[in-house]
């Protein structure tokens, strides 16, 4: 009898894990999409959840982290609400992205090893490219892409973000600053 509401509860625990299986036919070729889907739902990949995909799919656990492991798009860590971008590619680092970066991490009090801010509201990572370099240089924020940028712009799209946050917004749409360019 005790294993009943240890189902129940696990049924409750992974309850959108189930359905985003459902809805991909629980089939272990459809990992890849499975995980990406997971990830935008807890905006990372609880080592559980994977752990409950494996099982779900009957497939070995290992062979789930290995792909959680190997693109790069998936986390395993905890994100923050607003995940900021800054490339630091070729174009973007000859244009000075990296006083960028540091003028981020002393705002929120994140480092390269510690990539969330304390209050969770963000998450700074480099990507070696974004794509935009004729923007250069160039950071993304919840998808959105910041062409232009300079630290004490960047660090003003911070306090657009928290000020936004604060008045019970969501979205980081700042308008662009100083007419730099702002791509969707």
């Amino acid at each position: 009898m005790a294993t009943a509401p240890i189902s129940v509860d696990r049924a409750g625990k992974f309850r959108k894990v189930c359905e985003i299986l459902d809805r991909h036919g629980n089939r272990p070729a459809g990992l890849i999409p499975i995980l990406q889907a997971i990830q935008q739902e807890y905006q990372y990949l609880p080592e559980e959840v994977l752990t409950f995909v494996a099982t779900s799919l009957d497939v070995p656990p290992a062979r789930v982290y290995g792909v959680a492991t190997f693109y790069a798009h998936f986390a395993l860590e905890p994100k923050g609400k607003h995940v900021i971008r800054i490339c630091d590619g070729t174009a973007c680092h000859v244009k000075q992205s990296l006083p960028i970066l540091s003028a981020l991490h002393e705002k929120l009090g994140t480092s390269a090893k510690q990539k969330t801010s304390a209050d969770t509201l963000f998450t700074v990572e480099t990507v070696a490219c974004l794509g935009a370099c004729g923007l250069a240089p160039v950071l993304v924020i919840d998808e959105q892409v910041y062409g232009g940028m300079t630290p004490d712009r960047a660090t003003a799209l911070l306090e657009e973000i928290r000020a936004q946050e604060c008045v019970g917004g969501t979205a980081p749409a700042a308008a662009p600053l100083n007419g730099e360019a702002h791509v969707r």
